[in-house]
């Protein structure tokens, strides 16, 4: 029997409208200020072993977050690693400062990055790792990884 392969149309899945024979997506413009989105402060605190080598491990099991296009809640375990320099993290603010997200309407992609440079900017550590693990959604599992190292 011979092979037939069927012929779907391709579905418009995001990118800008020129990209997909000038049909509008329906995820353009959903996440146009998401790097400039104000958070919360992530206070730090003065590290007294800053000359030492180490890794801090941080897990958030219960993370929740707003999907931009359904308005339904995304839930994921995001794991954190970090070796703190001069700075480490203030637990109870970074804990508000991913509270803020419960209502927040953000891809899974654009989620990470942004933890990641908030992080960063306000502890300033050696190297930071992030890994977000979400959910099935429509059946798809994501998980969204990114590191910063200093040179």
């Amino acid at each position: 029997m011979k092979n037939k392969r069927l012929k779907m149309p391709a579905k418009n899945i995001g990118g800008s409208a020129k990209n997909f024979g000038g049909k509008k997506s329906s995820y353009e413009g959903l996440q146009e200020n998401v790097v400039k989105l104000k958070t919360p402060e992530i206070e730090v605190w003065l590290n007294q072993y800053a000359d030492k080598i180490y890794t801090i491990n941080l897990d958030i099991p219960e993370f929740t977050c707003i999907c931009p296009k359904t308005g339904l809640p995304d839930f994921a375990t995001i794991h954190i690693e970090y070796s703190p320099a001069k700075f480490c993290v203030e637990l109870k603010s970074f804990k508000m400062y991913t509270i803020f997200f419960r209502n927040v309407g953000i891809f899974h992609e654009h989620l990470i990055n942004k933890i990641l440079e908030d992080f960063v900017a306000a502890v300033k550590p050696r190297g930071f790792k992030i890994t977000g693990v979400f959910n099935p959604r429509g059946g798809i599992m994501t998980t969204v990884s990114r590191e910063y190292k200093t040179v």
